[in-house]
């Protein structure tokens, strides 16, 4: 594994998206002509003489089906190279790896728990210091930076409040006070938004979302074309080894080949469902970048190429004990944590996914108890609507 960012396939830069995610980075394997990624279950290769083989030694370093998802993510991404990890917390945790006691990090104050625990639990106690900001101003950003801060953290659209921050101008404040910008995609996804086009740093995903987009697996990966990222992302994966399994990495590559055809149809149905959302009468908020009205609809818009399959809302009565007789009343909207897949899903992230924030912090950032997440899913527009309705009625 070499420590600098090369190019290793580039035949993906004249195609189209669509096409990128059948064949970016990718050849029928070398020994018997499979179309098909091999899964190379195998923990080390032979080796002709000391240290002169094949481009494999051992499987914590690399796997061959974990190079073509790599491979993949890369030109989905329009990187240079990416990292496979075990989870998206492995990949974070990689990438954090990078700073010293002593530097400072920015992050969205509208984040997901898990990225919270792992910052103010096991980093901030390391003496890693970690400021959180309403990323939706540029000007938070810059106000909150430090002669110390290193890293610039964004998610956009933000989980679970669907806050959209401007990338290039964040990704300026960052090169301009020499510090990385790295982006949280996993909600928008390559399909929707490539931000290192946009001046980002790195890429973070969970792979298990979208990218795999069948609630079967667990993943993580970061995409780069910075070498010293690139660097420290391979340090960790041969010593600390928080790697993906092969079979995870095959069924994130067979995930990725529907990716756009997916996102085309959940965004058509979280499309259809705010609409409805905001016209029923027990409605409250809804929070989708779509809508004309949302304080982040013309920065979505301009970098993201349509607004996603989450919807976040809340009911008019504004309470928790209703929200939760509303989550425990759908039948084709599942409730379970997660996102991405290709069911739908239904949940609290007060509760579930935010739990680990305290709740004054979730509140200050405006993560109500009494909010509902959706994760739109494929099936039949008429169905989740009927299933929606059910809930209503319920109440």
């Amino acid at each position: 594994m070499g420590t600098t960012c090369d190019v290793r396939i580039t035949n993906y830069k004249h195609m189209k998206f669509n096409t990128k995610t059948i064949h970016a980075g990718q050849k029928p394997e070398e020994t018997s002509g499979s179309v098909m990624p091999p899964v190379f279950f195998t923990s080390t290769y032979a080796q002709e003489a000391p240290n002169k083989h094949k481009g494999h030694e051992y499987a914590r370093v690399t796997n061959p089906t974990r190079t073509a998802l790599e491979n993949l993510l890369s030109g989905l991404e329009d990187a240079r190279c990416t990292c496979a990890f075990a989870s998206g917390c492995a990949a974070m945790d990689a990438l954090l790896k990078m700073l010293r006691p002593g530097d400072h990090v920015v992050a969205t104050n509208d984040l997901y728990g898990g990225s919270y625990r792992l910052f103010k639990e096991v980093f901030e106690p390391f003496g890693i210091s970690f400021s959180f900001v309403d990323m939706r101003s540029v000007d938070n950003v810059g106000k909150a930076i430090t002669p110390d801060t290193r890293m610039l953290w964004v998610e956009t659209p933000t989980n679970p409040l669907l806050k959209i921050a401007d990338i290039a101008g964040i990704a300026g404040l960052g090169k301009h006070h020499g510090a990385y910008t790295v982006v949280d995609n996993t909600f928008a996804s390559p399909a929707l938004q490539q931000p290192l086009n946009q001046g980002a740093d790195a890429v973070v995903h969970s792979t298990t979302k979208y990218l795999g987009g069948h609630s079967d697996l667990i993943g993580g990966a970061v995409s780069t074309s910075n070498d010293e990222i690139y660097e420290n992302l391979t340090f960790q994966t041969k010593t600390t080894g928080a790697v993906p399994g092969p079979m995870d990495c095959y069924l994130a590559l067979r995930g990725i080949k529907t990716l756009s055809l997916r996102v085309e149809r959940s965004c058509q149905n979280a499309r259809a469902l705010a609409d409805y959302l905001r016209n029923h009468p027990m409605t409250g908020d809804v929070r989708y970048p779509g809508h004309s009205d949302h304080p982040g609809h013309e920065i979505a818009a301009k970098q993201m190429s349509d607004f996603g399959g989450m919807v976040s809302f809340s009911l008019k009565s504004d309470d928790q004990e209703s929200a939760e007789k509303f989550m425990s009343n759908t039948s084709v909207f599942t409730l379970a944590e997660s996102l991405g897949g290709v069911e739908s899903l239904i949940s609290h992230p007060a509760s579930m996914t935010h739990a680990s924030i305290p709740k004054n912090i979730r509140e200050e950032a405006g993560l109500k108890d009494s909010l509902i997440r959706l994760s739109v899913g494929i099936e039949d527009i008429d169905d989740l609507i009927a299933d929606l309705d059910s809930a209503f009625d319920s109440l």
